[in-house]
């Protein structure tokens, strides 16, 4: 026997807000049935768990422990300019010169999470 991911629980001040940033993110839509002022709601990815934000009343505080992987269908500087522009903030710079490393961004609440390159910047790489 084992345990299927069902899904990601983001802890968040605003629920539909953090989803509708992630909707955007992912290209997927938020629950249907969500509403702004809702405790929680999630969105529901094509492939893998949901995204679950469930409302608390404290802020965060600390680094993540556990944190989403992106990898871009575009290149991933689109990407990260893509993600500035739906407001994201930079928050460390792990690329390389040589095109390897990814960038670490954080949502609105300040969740981090990584860019990785995307599978053409891998194979402009290897080439």
């Amino acid at each position: 026997m084992v345990s299927v991911v069902q899904n990601v629980a983001i802890d968040c001040a605003d629920a539909y807000g953090l989803a509708r940033f992630w909707s955007g993110v992912t290209g997927r839509p938020v629950d249907p049935d969500a509403r702004p002022g809702d405790p929680a709601t999630q969105v529901l990815l094509a492939q893998g768990p949901a995204l679950y934000f469930n409302q608390v009343p404290e802020a965060k505080t600390v680094k993540n422990r556990i944190h989403l992987c992106l990898r871009p269908e575009t290149s991933r500087e689109q990407e990260v300019d893509r993600l500035l522009g739906l407001g994201a903030v930079l928050v460390a710079d792990r690329r390389n010169p040589d095109g390897s490393g990814w960038a670490v961004l954080a949502d609105p609440e300040g969740n981090e999470f990584c860019v990785l390159r995307s599978e053409s910047d891998k194979a402009a790489m290897d080439s």
